[in-house]
């Protein structure tokens, strides 16, 4: 029979317990019957309405000392207005002891909140309540299947009140104060995460997002100054933060505490110790990849972020990086083999990816502070493919095309994209050879004379992104020179630097780009049953269906552009001497023969529907400026001049006007005189036809 001292010791420890709470439709109905509104409740607690409500629908718990108020408030509503049909108020009943989880009481409340006893158990994870957007939810492709690793999915954005909002309107509270805090809570309760994209990739980390309200409590300034560039953002060695980081045995990578900090531990086995933050007030989000996020409420832009995420990655820094990360989070660099003399499995190359050692380029791939330029003394010239900008010589303007009203732009839904489906690239080093025969099947670089060439003057030249004719041999990317072959040329190479060793390395990353733009123009009413007229409708108001998810598409387009242009990322800084490695040269993705066969076969691609225009409609480009071309036109709508069949269906081989990537939209429309005026200024209207007044001052 249990002692005297013991019965009074587990009455004590129930006593230092925390109060419980009625149930969460109990609280609601006690306050309904006092007559006091949720907004006047949240002011006597010293909270938000939607904390309150979050208190009523069960999704999260209040902590102490907003506990112990909010308990003795519904002690005293329920003595007063017992449930109908009885005499006394049940509070016995309600108050008693629920199930919770966690190694102490305190803890408990936070990982497992109290519940109806009706509601079905949760993991031990911090509470998840709605958010406070009351922007109706779009309808949107099907989701995959939550992982269970990753309950809460693969973001939140953190505010200055504990609130951490993460995607499918879930809220969790997070009670770190401290950037170490912060990151054990990431890890160990959070719920965040998302899983691998390829079955030999890794996981990715999870990502919190902090407002400026979030970082200052956090300890972190709420701008960062005295820096030229964007880029170099960081808090310098001494700052509180950073040694807070330190001395809990936590390590930033080499770019530091900046806008986008990478937190971490080395590996435990299988397990990833690593959390990525991204600092609002400190411009994480450009705000020409993220138009308007930066600015929304916290729950509208972890609804940003997570769509992003869930389509494409889980951000990673700029959408140029995380187009990059991409790349190899789908063609991982390793697999698991077998070794056959030990029989034990190791870490191997998976094939088709590029690696896990980084590459040197050709000379003529190369950049001319690469070492291998340097190094060398290489005057041999360097490949030139780029994105067009062309503009048609004025003289070459008729009477009959100025007298036309308007100059209608149209643009290539991500070109790149496009280009980058199918395409065969070299996943070898690139071997030297003289005077070899072409063979369009190898991707390379060539060294050939296409000066011979000679094509209509009212067209840009397919090989110079000036659309200029070459003046005598140049290297050119094997697109470049097939095309050239295609129009019916012979080409004689005089050197080429060729890859035995070749792949298809994009294309997952164009699969999974297309569907993500795809699906997000259809939750934005661009769906591809569209009617040509009803597509141009529905492109035109298109942006204010859902200026999240547009915001979305936005960041989705850079990710293409910024992704190819990290292939071959320059050196940085104002130290920096010709000759020196620079960090990006340590990838394997540091690939610029790939970046320029996208470019090249994007531009090819742009020069064959020109070709194929003039021929089926008489129409010649007015300008050309990567993917948007501008035409003269007798109307203001692209339907006034592209080409139809007596059916009604578009002309196979020119411009097509669609929602997926390579068919083209309305980018804008000018009256013609303006389009000239810009001509004879020299500047491109195909760069100004979407905002309207150009000016006339810039440099193009």
């Amino acid at each position: 029979m249990a002692s005297e001292e013991e019965l009074f010791a587990n009455i004590d420890a129930l006593l230092e317990e925390e109060p419980q709470l009625p149930p969460p439709a109990e609280r609601a109905r006690l306050r309904e019957a006092a007559g006091i509104t949720q907004a006047r409740l949240a002011q006597a607690l010293k909270s938000t309405v939607q904390t309150v409500k979050n208190y009523e629908n069960g999704r999260s718990e209040p902590k102490s000392p907003r506990l112990e108020a909010y308990q003795r408030l519904l002690k005293g509503w329920a003595a007063k207005y017992p449930p109908p049909g009885t005499g006394t108020a049940p509070v016995a009943a309600a108050a008693a002891p629920q199930p919770v989880t966690g190694p102490t009481q305190p803890e408990a409340t936070a990982t497992a909140p109290v519940e109806a006893p009706a509601a079905p158990p949760r993991p031990a994870r911090p509470a998840a309540r709605p958010t406070s957007s009351r922007r109706p939810a779009a309808k949107k492709a099907a989701a995959p299947a939550r992982d269970p690793r990753f309950p809460h999915g693969p973001l939140a954005v953190l505010d200055g009140d504990g609130s951490a909002y993460g995607v499918d309107g879930i809220v969790l509270d997070c009670p770190a104060t401290t950037i170490p805090e912060l990151v054990e809570w990431t890890l160990r309760e959070s719920g965040l995460g998302a899983p691998r994209l390829n079955r030999y990739g890794k996981d990715s980390d999870p990502l919190i997002v902090l407002t400026a309200a979030a970082a200052v409590k956090l300890g972190l300034p709420e701008r960062l100054e005295g820096h030229e560039q964007r880029r170099s953002l960081r808090l310098p060695e001494d700052h509180p933060v950073v040694k807070q980081v330190g001395r809990a045995k936590w390590q930033l990578t080499q770019r530091g505490f900046g806008p986008w900090a990478r937190i971490y531990r080395k590996a435990q086995g299988r397990d990833r110790q690593c959390v990525q933050l991204a600092i609002l007030s400190w411009d994480a989000l450009d705000e020409r990849s993220w138009p308007g996020v930066s600015q929304m409420e916290p729950a509208d832009i972890a609804r940003v972020l997570g769509v992003y995420a869930q389509r494409v990655i889980t951000p990673r820094g700029s959408t140029a990086v995380s187009g990059l990360e991409l790349m190899t989070a789908l063609r991982p660099p390793t697999r698991a083999v077998r070794d056959e003399a030990t029989g034990n499995w190791v870490s191997g190359h998976n094939p088709g990816s590029l690696g896990t050692e980084p590459m040197d380029p050709a000379p003529p791939e190369a950049t001319p502070e690469h070492p291998v330029v340097v190094d060398s003394g290489w005057t041999g010239g360097f490949l030139n493919e780029e994105a067009y900008q062309w503009v048609r010589d004025v003289d070459l303007l008729t009477d009959e095309e100025c007298m036309l009203p308007y100059a209608v732009g149209l643009d290539l839904n991500t070109a790149f994209l496009a280009a980058a489906a199918r395409l065969v690239v070299g996943l070898s080093a690139p071997d030297h050879f003289h005077a070899p025969q072409f063979n369009p099947k190898i991707p390379g670089s060539w060294l050939v004379d296409l000066s011979h060439i000679e094509l209509d003057p009212r067209l840009p030249s397919p090989f110079t992104p000036d659309g200029t004719r070459p003046t005598g041999p140049a290297w050119y990317q094997t697109h470049t020179v097939a095309y050239a072959q295609e129009l019916g040329y012979n080409v004689a190479p005089l050197e080429a630097y060729l890859r035995r060793e070749t792949g298809a390395y994009l294309d997952p990353w164009h699969d999974r780009l297309k569907n993500a733009y795809v699906d997000t123009l259809a939750d934005l009413g661009v769906t591809r049953d569209l009617s040509d007229a009803q597509f141009l409708a529905a492109m035109e108001r298109h942006k204010d269906v859902d200026p999240a998810l547009a915001a979305v598409l936005a960041a989705i387009k850079a990710t293409v552009k910024g992704g190819v242009g990290k292939l071959r990322e320059r050196p940085q800084g104002r130290h920096y001497r010709d000759g020196e490695r620079w960090p990006a040269l340590e990838r394997p993705t540091w690939r610029p023969d790939i970046r320029a066969a996208v470019i090249s076969k994007a531009r090819v691609n742009m020069h064959r529907k020109l070709r194929n225009m003039a021929t089926m409609t008489g129409l010649f480009p007015l300008a050309v400026l990567s993917d948007c071309v501008v035409y003269p036109s007798p109307g203001s709508s692209p339907l006034d001049f592209l080409p139809y069949a007596a059916s009604g269906k578009p002309q196979p081989g020119g411009f097509r006007l669609g929602p997926t990537p390579g068919l083209a939209k309305l980018e804008g429309v000018q009256q013609m005189l303006w389009a000239v005026d810009l001509m004879e200024k020299g500047l491109n209207p195909a760069r100004h036809i979407k905002g309207g007044d150009a000016v006339l001052d810039e440099g193009e």
